[in-house]
């Protein structure tokens, strides 16, 4: 009698402490969107192989990504500053590892718009250098599935040397179907080559190779600019790297010894556009003491209140952020660059 108890009493505080590490550790199939990061644009920027020291900052903003186990989940009830997401829904049928592998190449492309986008504003050289095709999905039929990856870029198929990933695509488009074809890729900074046949691409009667692409360039400017975003993935970034490279290339002060905070996409011409989570970066922006939050003021058409009756822009999804925190932080909308310049001049 007294070994059963002694036994049931084992095997309860194993069950016990079994229950408490899934509770803690097991992983769901949910994603916890929480308050990242706010860091000083300068640390990653150079312009003339220097960074920018003058006194004041210029944040990006970042949302965390937690793997969420029922802990998480259950934390995240009520918490009006975290989100949970179904994996489908944030990363679809791609891995966590694909996934930020696609971030990493939005923020590449950031950091090109932004410098574009600078050295356009300040009328100084620049050039954009065409690197070949950057892979973004293989489907599953495709003869280069466990070959070619995401983030892999293809410079070369047959020894064609395109300058477009519209020239690569109607290369490919004039190939026999029963075409054996050798590429060659970069990854991870080093050049490998492939071969493999085409295949039927889904819903269409033309043969390819059963890839995703996107353009893979790099933009140039005089004085040289490098922005180096290190693992922050996303095309978020784009306006306040923008207004860093922008600073230092014209000789402007424009922290003139603030820290200035805020988000937004950014393509060359300048305009900003709106991203995901911007009331988690408010508040990551207002604990490292940010004076100033740029949040873009994208327009809400009649075609987008058709399809989503409940959209809110991000500026006004700021300000609603902001109110709940109770920040001094001003919330400064902008729909281009010249908006964020003119208002840091002011």
């Amino acid at each position: 009698m007294k070994f059963n108890k002694s036994r049931n009493k084992i095997l309860g505080g194993i069950f016990i402490v079994v229950l408490v590490v899934l509770f803690f550790y097991f992983p769901t199939n949910y994603y916890i969107e929480v308050p990242g990061s706010a860091e000083s644009t300068s640390q990653y920027v150079k312009v003339d192989g220097k960074h920018d020291k003058s006194k004041g900052d210029l944040l990006l903003t970042t949302v965390g990504l937690t793997k969420a186990t029922p802990y998480f989940l259950i934390r995240a009830l009520g918490n009006d500053f975290e989100t949970v997401t179904p994996q489908q829904a944030l990363m679809g049928d791609e891995d966590s590892q694909q996934y930020f592998q696609v971030q990493q190449y939005y923020m590449k492309s950031a950091t090109n718009n932004a410098i574009q986008a600078a050295y356009s504003k300040t009328h100084k050289p620049f050039k954009k250098v065409y690197k070949g095709v950057y892979i973004m999905d293989v489907t599953k039929n495709s003869d280069f599935k466990n070959k070619l990856k995401i983030g892999d870029t293809i410079n070369s198929i047959n020894g064609y040397k395109f300058k477009s990933s519209t020239q690569f695509i109607n290369y490919v488009r004039k190939q026999n179907k029963n075409s054996h074809v050798s590429i060659q890729f970069v990854r991870d900074g080093k050049t490998k080559t492939t071969s493999g046949s085409l295949v039927k691409l889904a819903q269409t009667k033309r043969y390819g190779l059963g890839i995703t692409l996107t353009d893979d360039s790099v933009a140039k400017g005089d004085p040289p600019t490098s922005i180096n975003a290190g693992e922050i993935g996303g095309p978020s970034a784009g306006l306040m790297f923008t207004l860093q490279v922008y600073s230092q290339i014209s000789h402007q002060n424009l922290k003139k010894g603030r820290i200035v905070a805020g988000t937004g996409t950014i393509i060359p011409d300048g305009t900003v556009g709106p991203i995901g989570g911007i009331d988690k970066k408010v508040y990551a922006a207002s604990a490292e003491g940010a004076m100033i939050f740029f949040a873009p003021n994208d327009p809400v058409t009649k075609e987008i209140k058709k399809y989503d009756p409940d959209y809110v822009n991000n500026y006004h999804l700021a300000k609603q952020a902001a109110k709940k925190i109770h920040t001094n932080m001003k919330i400064v909308p902008v729909k281009n660059l010249n908006d964020a310049i003119s208002y840091l001049k002011k």
